[in-house]
């Protein structure tokens, strides 16, 4: 009988964070898949935990996802693990987590944190709504195919960005969207968490003078939205006009385009009849 593979949310700073049924995971399963072996003995040792190990990362995910694979079909119980947060967002164990759907292996969730919806929590911009876009590509073109598909994009969008990159990409930003709202959240449950509210232009100004340090999560106001411009009295026969050549009578047509357009049905009548 086939194994499962657990998905397991780790700390992303705080390790108090770890949960029971977390621990309780690792400490059951056969092995586990950690995105870097080193880090994770670290979790495994604050939690006197002792389970055998696989790297998996990106560079090697083709032909561990295999070998992983294999052993669960086997009938062992695999925890895949990140570095931080949950495992497969924005992450390679998103091709493992795939590769068990399409072997019919059984997948099951372990929640911990994850670092952008603590973000979006602690922000204090609309989180009715909103798009997780993860790190922009260092690759020029691509990353700016990726900022002009988001131009018009009404929803808070959330990004990750490591210090040393941060100047460049809320100078990308701004260029792109204009000055917006941005709330920049720094190294999320650790002793020097941070929640800046801000603007793209004001974290340019500021971080050209201070070098930023930890890892940030970027939550950035969408585009506002944009009022249509009001219907003249013009625009309300010409649509009139298009609904009697659909087949409705003058009156009628005049009803629905005073409707559309908020002008009374008189004047639209009126100048229909001329």
């Amino acid at each position: 009988m086939a194994g499962s593979l657990y998905v397991v949310g780790t700390p992303i700073g705080n390790l108090s964070d770890f949960s029971p049924r977390a621990i309780e995971t690792l400490r059951n399963c056969d092995f586990i898949a950690a995105e870097d072996t080193r880090v994770t003995l670290k979790l495994l040792n604050r939690f006197a935990i002792k389970k055998p190990m696989v790297s998996y990362y990106e560079h090697n995910r083709r032909e561990r996802g295999e070998m992983i694979l294999s052993r669960i079909v086997a009938g062992e119980n695999c925890a895949l693990v990140t570095d931080a947060g949950m495992p497969a967002i924005s992450d390679p164990g998103e091709d493992l987590v795939q590769l068990c759907h399409m072997h019919g292996v059984r997948v099951e969730s372990v929640p911990g944190p994850t670092a952008f919806a603590t973000a979006v929590a602690v922000s204090g911009l609309p989180s009715g709504r909103f798009t997780f876009e993860g790190f922009l590509s260092v690759n020029k073109p691509s990353r700016r195919e990726h900022l002009l598909s988001l131009q018009n994009e009404k929803r808070t969008m959330v990004f990750y960005e490591a210090p040393h990159k941060l100047l460049s990409t809320l100078r990308d930003m701004l260029d792109f969207f204009g000055d917006r709202e941005l709330a920049l959240v720094r190294e999320l449950t650790k002793l020097h968490e941070t929640v800046e509210r801000t603007t793209l232009r004001a974290a340019v100004e500021k971080y050209s003078e201070t070098a930023p340090k930890g890892e940030f999560v970027l939550v950035l106001a969408g585009a506002p939205e944009t009022e249509a411009a009001p219907k003249t009295v013009d625009d309300a026969c010409a649509y009139a006009r298009e609904q009697i050549a659909a087949g409705l009578s003058v009156n009628e047509a005049a009803k629905a385009a005073a409707k559309w357009s908020g002008i009374k049905k008189s004047d639209i009548y009126k100048l229909l009849a001329e």
